[in-house]
């Protein structure tokens, strides 16, 4: 019978269950046991397919320092256990050489399996959107999920499900660029409506060089699609102009921007909520006339 340490970090073997427990069916769902880390197979309902190697390496070196302080789960299966949840500690702990790791045992069916996997990653922001949508797809077609269903599970909005899920329709080098993080979800939506694979890329790409906003992509997508002409020869409407200012604004006030264009004068809306709001934005937009009066006064 295996004995397990105490001290931070290390599980216990409930009710006084040693290594036969472990092996044996009879280990009661909910139990925490210690399992030796060559007996726990992967999770093949897993949506993450990339693991940051620097993140892996500081869980690493707590685990090293510290132990385990949180419990994997595990569910019992032929040969062994199959991962529910903690695949970064599992990963990180072999990493660190340590032989059994703390777990708790669940009895959990292959739906259950893949939300929990799912849920874990969207908790700690883990996965790219494209692998979002592939987990969302996966668990509507395998467990015949409505998008409503999946989004009460999920604590998602169905729309979020859809918009998302809708994705999956990009073509593969596209959905590598937002799978990379060099073209956002909002960049890249309006792209679904071209069916054209060449023009859908060269779109993907000529948003990603210019840094196109999601707004901005919108409207370069539905310029293309009016002139049918190349995207580097679409030149900007005034529209495109005012969008891009909005956003510019935004970013720099971190607050709503309108910009309402007239006919012999135009508006700019800045929306504040507070005094102390409306102070901050006062600080932010004297900032720069002050720092060049500074300038003049002294010849800096």
């Amino acid at each position: 019978m295996r004995k397990t340490k105490g001290g931070l970090g290390r599980g216990i073997l409930t009710g006084g269950k040693g290594i036969g427990a472990i092996i044996s069916d009879e280990v009661p769902s909910g139990s925490q046991i210690m399992i030796p880390l060559d007996e726990i197979r992967a999770n093949e309902f897993q949506p993450r397919k990339s693991f940051d190697e620097s993140a892996l390496a500081e869980l690493k070196a707590s685990i090293e320092a510290y132990g385990v302080l949180q419990p994997i789960v595990v569910r019992k299966v032929a040969g062994g256990y199959e991962l529910a949840a903690g695949e970064r500690r599992l990963r990180a702990a072999k990493l660190a050489g340590i032989k059994e790791i703390p777990a708790i045992v669940k009895s959990y069916d292959n739906k259950e399996m893949s939300e929990i996997a799912l849920i874990e990653n969207l908790q700690r922001e883990d996965l790219n959107v494209m692998e979002e949508a592939t987990a969302y797809k996966n668990l509507i077609t395998d467990f015949g999920l409505t998008q409503e269903e999946l989004a009460q599970r999920m604590g998602r909005s169905r729309p979020y499900i859809a918009n998302v899920m809708r994705l999956l329709a990009l073509e593969p080098t596209v959905q590598e660029l937002v799978s990379r993080g060099t073209l956002t979800m909002g960049q890249v939506r309006p792209l679904v409506i071209i069916t054209d694979e060449e023009l859908q890329i060269k779109l993907a790409y000529h948003i990603a060089e210019n840094g196109l906003s999601a707004r901005a992509s919108e409207e370069l997508v539905k310029r293309v699609l009016e002139q049918k002409d190349e995207p580097e020869k679409v030149k900007p409407k005034k529209e495109l102009f005012l969008a891009e200012a909005e956003d510019r604004l935004k970013s720099a006030l971190g607050t709503q921007v309108i910009i309402k264009p007239g006919k012999k004068k135009s508006k700019i809306e800045i929306e504040f909520y507070s005094e102390d709001e409306l102070q901050r934005l006062i600080e932010l937009l004297t900032a720069e006339r002050k720092a060049k009066k500074v300038q003049r006064e002294f010849h800096v």
